[in-house]
């Protein structure tokens, strides 16, 4: 796994496992394991990492990893999101997210990405086609920490957010890390991911992140939705050990 994530272009993993993937789905079906997002259940789930292999990360039939399955917990049973008729942006979609988004009738749902062929839309986030005050709902996972001028790509969600709209952009962060680390003169691949983590990750953030949200604009804060949950849940949802979710409101 951990050589197939460093050699191959991410797009065409993304393409190669949408064929593979019922296959997997059926071979490790089984009681133990279960991901909440389609509620089907496995007898292990797959190790998972650029630089440390996470054991029991990556749900072998739906592709969804830790925080994923995180996260649709807290969007199902905090929030009003998956119910409410909103305009939503998907940045760089995961696919367990886009096939579970894009059957939402209710939903406006539209996928952007530079290079993703899960994108209907291909565009920059440092410069976004879309109009002023438009989404009600923008969902940016793990992509800031590819992104060189993150604050421009912060400012551009922003913009086409409604006033009182949220962004939800889960990062890497260190929590005792007061502030965030990056370094564009380090350009060897090996050395990035020993530091970064990953080879086109470009920092590592601190808990000053909310405070470079909150420098565009925004109104943010981190919610510990993990505290909400059982151990028994944690283990069947193969859960985060600890990760906080980055909430951001527009003012």
């Amino acid at each position: 796994m951990k050589i197939l994530l460093n050699l191959i272009p991410r797009p065409w993993l993304i393409s190669m496992s949408i064929f593979f993937r019922p296959i997997i789905k059926w071979y490790f079906k089984g009681t133990r394991f279960t991901d909440p997002i389609d509620g089907s259940s496995y007898r292990k789930f797959l190790p998972y990492g650029y630089q440390k292999i996470r054991e029991n990360a990556l749900c072998p039939g739906t592709l969804s990893l830790e925080r994923h399955r995180l996260l649709w917990l807290y969007l199902e049973r905090e929030t009003n999101f998956i119910d409410n008729a909103i305009k939503v942006l998907h940045v760089a979609p995961e696919q367990v997210f886009y096939q579970k988004f894009r059957t939402f009738s209710h939903w406006e749902y539209t996928t952007t990405d530079l290079h993703s062929p899960l994108a209907e839309i291909k565009a920059d986030l440092c410069e976004l086609p879309f109009q002023d005050n438009y989404y009600d709902l923008i969902l940016c996972n793990h992509v800031l920490e590819h992104i060189p001028e993150d604050q421009k790509a912060m400012q551009e969600m922003y913009r086409v957010l409604k006033p009182g709209g949220t962004l939800i952009a889960q990062v890497p962060l260190e929590e005792n890390r007061t502030q965030t680390f990056e370094d564009n003169s380090i350009t060897d691949k090996a050395t990035r991911t020993e530091i970064f983590g990953q080879y086109d990750h470009v920092r590592i953030y601190g808990t000053d992140y909310y405070t470079r949200l909150e420098s565009v604009g925004f109104d943010s804060h981190a919610i510990d939705f993990l505290k909400k949950l059982t151990s028994q849940e944690k283990q069947k949802f193969a859960l985060p050990y600890s990760e906080k979710i980055p909430i951001a409101i527009k003012n």
